[in-house]
């Protein structure tokens, strides 16, 4: 386990790397670096997991490194926690991100900046490997803060674009918001209980509190608004769409593997806490329901081929925070693994598609693909279908009919519901794409793609997206409890079959109203108030701009004359006028002076008489 270190120092270094020497570096010495830097992470991680399982599964590693803050009543060290969920999270990481940087060595080629877009994209990685190692709630949140401050760097990357600056820092500072609330609630645990190991508190919470407890909730519920703004879940969910600013694979290794996942991590590695605290478990599960629903509705009608995918993002965060809420821990953290291959198959063919397209990414605009890049129609049918969770024959199927058969195990049908409604609006947009896309009459002269570092990371992650996916069965029965209930055999095969019924539903669907008739995009500018309020997201942006943004502009605006300033100012400005006043007395005059010495010697003298008498 001495190895473990090396899964986050090999991105790091080659962060500096890239970081020092840029200028010196060409494209193939900036990807060798990047690419490099990665594939050695990604080996050590293997390695990591072969001996780990070589120990059995059931026990977990602590590697210190170095003391970080030692005081008579805080100690923290910068240790690295190694068990079954971590691991999990560490294969994630680095095994889709080498392919999101191999890929992205063949997609970027050719723009400025690409030994830039390696060093943040290397040192991205080294955060959100930092995040799920780190063995303390003040070590998780250095990685945490890493990946909002490289989200803005990559987000940005096209920094010329004064909308793509935008997008940075709208998604800076939402996510900032939800930070603070983290922060809070890693001050109010420590307040309580005395240390922010994360291992200790799982140990401490339920000795000291009941479940519950008024502290607990709070607490919780703070560490839930972090999760929200990294995981861009509702209210905090508005900067994920814009974030598509950034170049494509900044968008799968966002979505993917790294920041959004990162709230739904943090909620599952403190599941003690919250199972103290039911009120906000609930909360966690209808902040997921209700975000699935709306992103789905939003889906269905946007044109730009990656906000759909961004959107369809936040449908499937909103799944696994489902999960969680409703006690399914394996199951959210299953979901989230099986996301992370469709979800980069789905985002890298997509920037397969724009480059074909010559950089057009409105679906409008595109039209019988498969003829052109076969394997990239590929990719998205089976990427496509497992994010559609069609049956038996994907990797999504297995992992969101588990969320969906442990929600009604426990007894939680409302949530099973909604999770049926929000498989068959993504089997609805999905299928939308793909047969806008791929099929119908071709458009704009796409042309044929090539080249190993495009096909071998779709190929891969082709392979994981289906059914061979579900075979990769995370070590988390150590870790994370077993789902809360349970359910008769029978029971569970009529939930897959309802299961699969919905998502082969929206899939003909979207045949009957996208394969044979091709709509416009004009139709969805001009169609009716739905459509229009669904191409907005539900409004939020409006809504936050109105009530946000314009009211801090006012009040910055009144604040630039400020009246305490002014009230302040009003002292100098009455010792000034009575300088003044006494300036003018100084004229030269002797007999005025005079007049003035005598006139102020007679006052001492009867100052002081009163005074002694």
């Amino acid at each position: 386990m001495n190895y473990l270190a090396l899964t986050l120092l090999f991105p790091f270094l080659g962060f500096l790397t890239l970081a020092c020497f840029n200028r010196r570096l060409g494209e193939n010495g900036a990807a060798a670096v990047g690419v490099g830097s990665m594939a050695l992470a990604a080996a050590t991680a293997f390695y990591v997991g072969l001996d780990f399982y070589a120990h059995g599964t059931a026990t977990s590693y602590d590697l210190f490194l170095l003391n970080w803050i030692d005081l008579p009543d805080l100690h923290l060290s910068w240790t690295l926690h190694l068990d079954g969920l971590a691991l999990t999270m560490l294969g994630v990481v680095s095994g889709v991100g080498f392919l999101i940087h191999l890929f992205a060595s063949w997609y970027m080629r050719g723009e400025e900046g690409y030994a830039r877009f390696f060093a943040y994209m290397n040192l991205f990685v080294a955060a959100m490997l930092m995040l799920v190692l780190g063995s303390s709630l003040p070590t998780i949140y250095v990685g945490w803060e890493g990946v909002g401050l490289c989200s803005y760097l990559l987000i940005g990357f096209y920094y010329k674009t004064s909308a793509n600056g935008a997008a940075a820092q709208k998604a800076f500072i939402v996510t900032r918001i939800g930070d603070v609330f983290f922060a809070l609630g890693m001050f109010l645990l420590y307040q309580e209980l005395g240390t922010l190991d994360v291992q200790q508190l799982l140990v401490l919470a339920p000795q000291h509190f009941a479940q519950g407890s008024l502290l607990m909730t709070a607490a919780t519920a703070l560490l839930l608004g972090g999760a929200v703004g990294k995981s861009a879940q509702l209210p905090l969910q508005t900067w994920l769409a814009d974030a598509m600013a950034g170049p494509t694979p900044v968008s799968a290794l966002i979505h993917a593997a790294t920041m959004v996942t990162a709230g739904v991590y943090l909620i599952a590695r403190t599941h003690t806490l919250f199972e103290l605290a039911p009120a906000t478990l609930d909360l966690v599960a209808w902040v997921g329901a209700i975000t699935l629903i709306l992103s789905g509705f939003a889906a269905i009608v946007q044109t730009d081929i990656k906000r759909i995918l961004a959107y369809s993002t936040m449908s499937q965060i909103g799944y696994m925070f489902l999960a969680l809420g409703v006690g399914a821990w394996q199951a959210a953290i299953f979901h989230l693994m099986a996301h992370a291959f469709f979800k980069a198959l789905l985002f890298l063919s997509a920037g397969a598609v724009i480059v074909a397209c010559h950089h057009e990414q409105s679906i409008f605009k595109m039209g019988g693909l498969w003829r052109r890049i076969p394997l990239v129609y590929a990719c998205f049918l089976v990427g496509g279908g497992a994010l559609a969770a069609l049956p038996w024959i994907t990797v999504g199927f297995y992992s969101k009919d588990e969320i969906l058969w442990q929600a009604m195990a426990a007894g939680h049908t409302t949530f099973f519901y909604i999770g049926l409604c929000g498989a068959f609006l993504t089997s609805l947009y999905t299928f939308r794409l793909i047969f806008t896309v791929f099929h119908g009459q071709e458009q704009g002269h796409p042309h044929a793609l090539s080249g190993p570092s495009y096909w071998l990371p779709l190929s891969i992650l082709l392979v994981l997206s289906t059914a061979a996916g579900a075979l990769i069965h995370p070590p988390l029965a150590h870790v994370l409890p077993a789902a809360v209930g349970a359910a008769e055999s029978a029971q569970r095969s009529q939930v897959e079959m309802i299961s699969a019924a919905v998502g082969v539903s929206g899939v003909v669907l979207a045949a009957l109203l996208y394969l044979w008739r091709r709509q416009t995009r004009a139709e969805y500018e001009g169609g009716f108030f739905l459509y229009r309020l669904w191409y907005q997201a539900w409004g939020f942006d409006a809504l936050y701009e109105l009530v946000f943004v314009k009211s801090y502009r006012g009040l910055a605006q009144l604040m630039r004359k400020d009246p305490a300033d002014r009230l302040i100012n009003l002292i100098p400005r009455l010792i000034s006028g009575l300088h003044g006043l006494a300036s003018r007395t100084q004229n030269g005059q002797l007999r005025m002076g005079a007049a003035v010495f005598a006139s102020g010697a007679i006052l001492l003298l009867f100052i002081a008489s009163v005074i002694f008498n």
